[in-house]
């Protein structure tokens, strides 16, 4: 039970003070069957009243509770490794790690253990877990670190809930949005699922219940939309950023698609290259540009050595080819961009083409 819930229940109650009651922990019954769940149990520390005062205040507190007044919170310290994530959470827990989430791991080795309960919800039919996280997966992936890591004894503090699918995408979704560690992607991935899975495809629906802008929304959708193909030339999903992911998915619906993978293949053969020879990866602005130049130029299948994109997020200026004759650059048509932007960006192609050993001074 949440401390400040049980001081309230406490001042309404006015018991005799009791034995503190520890938070329940499901164990295996012996037989390998999982035990049954205690009852939920009330901790009521209070100042001594006659008997009578005390039997008049516990029914009075028990009658609020009844009409809903005050709620009963239940709580339980578990084992993580029963303890599964649901799916419909837009974190992927295959992408948490020890360096990510060092911050948290460090706060609950300092506070003694886990103060902030996550949110889960019973499930049935799974013998290897009880429970499933609906918010709280990074607290649980910390949870279990620890525990793998010279702490055994530290549990996974989790307050049950019963949420149908919908209300559980919805409660997981509020967490996340505060959560700078999630990505445009993975948001975008996951409201897509939301859309066919809990509205039925329909987006103002699924806009009005979310409380978001149905533009915003209609843009996270169509982000989702990259085939993984693209998405693996970029060194990181978590690097893609939702303005430019969005034009690279209209792209994508047009003629641009099939020059657009064949660059994305391309370069994502170059990001392997750079990380078995120890050298940094492509920047995601980078390869965004390759993939948003690929359509331009007579070949279409060959990405750009380098593109540069407008304040607008559209095609500037790209280096098509680099060789002994010289240098082939296309300023694109309708970019936005000023002869003052075109200069730069220029310079900059210049620059990473010396960089890269293909300039104009070989």
């Amino acid at each position: 039970m949440a401390r400040k819930q049980s001081d309230y229940l406490s001042g309404l109650l006015g018991d005799e003070p009791q034995p503190a009651a520890d938070a329940p922990v499901e164990t295996a019954a012996p037989d390998g069957d999982r035990a049954p769940l205690p009852e939920p149990r009330v901790t009521v520390i209070g100042r001594h009243r006659p008997a009578a005062a005390a039997l008049l205040g516990r029914e009075t507190a028990l009658a609020r509770m009844a009409s809903g007044e005050v709620k009963q919170v239940t709580q339980l310290l578990l084992d993580p490794a029963r303890v599964r994530i649901w799916p419909g959470n837009a974190r992927v827990y295959a992408h948490l790690s020890e360096d990510g989430c060092r911050e948290l791991i460090d706060s609950i080795l300092a506070e003694g253990g886990q103060k902030v309960p996550a949110v889960v919800r019973r499930v049935e039919g799974d013998g290897a877990h009880d429970y499933e996280v609906i918010a709280g997966t990074r607290r649980h992936f910390a949870i279990g670190w620890l525990r793998a890591h010279n702490y055994p004894d530290m549990m996974f503090l989790a307050q049950v809930a019963q949420l149908d699918d919908e209300a559980a995408f919805r409660l997981a979704d509020l967490e996340n949005r505060a959560r700078k560690d999630v990505s445009d992607l993975e948001r975008a991935r996951n409201y897509a699922a939301a859309l066919g899975d809990h509205y039925g495809g329909h987006l103002t629906r699924m806009a009005e219940r979310l409380k978001l802008s149905k533009g915003w929304l209609s843009k996270m959708v169509k982000v989702a939309t990259i085939p993984d193909a693209v998405i693996a030339a970029f060194a990181s999903p978590d690097e893609i950023a939702l303005g430019p992911a969005y034009l690279l998915a209209q792209a994508l619906d047009g003629p641009g698609a099939r020059p657009i993978k064949a660059a994305a293949s391309r370069i994502e053969s170059e990001q392997t290259d750079r990380r078995r020879a120890g050298r940094p990866s492509l920047p995601a602005a980078d390869v965004m540009r390759m993939l948003m130049a690929a359509p331009d130029g007579g070949d279409r299948d060959r990405p750009a050595l380098f593109s540069w994109l407008s304040k607008l997020g559209r095609p500037g200026l790209s280096v098509l080819s680099a060789n002994r004759k010289g240098v082939t650059i296309r300023l694109h048509a309708g970019s936005g961009a000023s002869p003052a932007d075109l200069a730069d960006a220029l310079r900059e192609a210049l620059r990473d083409l010396e960089k890269n050993g293909v300039g104009l001074q070989r």
